[in-house]
């Protein structure tokens, strides 16, 4: 398959296949995989799973636990059945278009089924922002205008009461996120993600529990790399799968 590479995450313990162009996983997918608090018997679901990385590094530290993959593209979905095998996960791949309430019935998504929700929505809207002229990576990046709230809100659906919901997007989009979670999800907890001492956060990593109404925890942000251009040490740790930050 010459449109397609094999990759290594988490310092080799997980095999990923994945296109060689368009959206391909990388940091946003690791650190939204440490932040994930799988316990034993729960019922993850990667929601926007592309080709199952964010949830196959999940699974590598709780196999135990039950995944769900939800992808809307059929070819990513059949390289996310691939790498379940490969990894040897018993993952169930859902494909299904998650902002149809009937589509997802119909693929058998049930609501409240879920005790963890992780997923890595796209980052751009419908309208806010010009879309990328590969269709691939269009599609994985861009959402319909006022999409994210539609994708929280299908999300939180799947989530059992008490259920968790872990997020990662854009920083420039935290009053979108905060937006879309308001009424949904409490006992959130916001963690900045900066490339460098000193520089503006890139990314945030939001999470929420279903029907909570606990405070806004604002939690220590994660500098990825030092004055020397490589990660700091916290952060290699956890591209390494030897660290986690949830």
């Amino acid at each position: 398959m010459d449109d397609v590479t094999t990759d290594s995450l988490l310092d080799g313990r997980v095999s990923l296949l994945q296109p060689r162009k368009g959206h391909r996983a990388g940091s946003d997918a690791v650190l939204l995989a440490a932040s994930a608090p799988v316990r034993p018997r729960d019922v993850v679901i990667d929601v926007g799973a592309s080709t199952g990385a964010v949830g196959l590094m999940a699974a590598a530290r709780a196999k135990e636990a039950r995944f769900v993959f939800v992808e809307r593209d059929r070819d990513l979905a059949e390289l996310c059945r691939l790498n379940c095998r490969a990894n040897g996960i018993s993952g169930e791949v859902v494909v299904t278009d998650v902002l149809d309430p009937a589509a997802r019935l119909a693929a058998g998504l049930q609501p409240e089924s879920a005790d963890l929700v992780l997923t890595n929505p796209p980052f751009l809207e419908e309208g806010r922002a010009r879309l990328s002229p590969d269709r691939g990576r269009a599609a994985a990046h861009a959402l319909p205008s006022g999409g994210l709230e539609a994708w929280v809100r299908a999300c939180v659906s799947l989530l059992k009461p008490k259920g968790r919901l872990v997020l990662i997007h854009r920083a420039d989009r935290l009053a979108d996120c905060l937006g879309a979670a308001g009424g949904r999800l409490g006992g959130l907890s916001l963690r900045f993600i900066h490339p460098a001492e000193g520089e503006p956060a890139i990314r945030l990593l939001l999470s929420g529990t279903k029907g909570s109404r606990a405070p806004l925890t604002i939690l220590p942000p994660l500098i990825l790399h030092g004055p020397d251009g490589r990660f700091t040490p916290r952060a290699a740790a956890i591209h390494r799968g030897e660290a986690w930050l949830s």
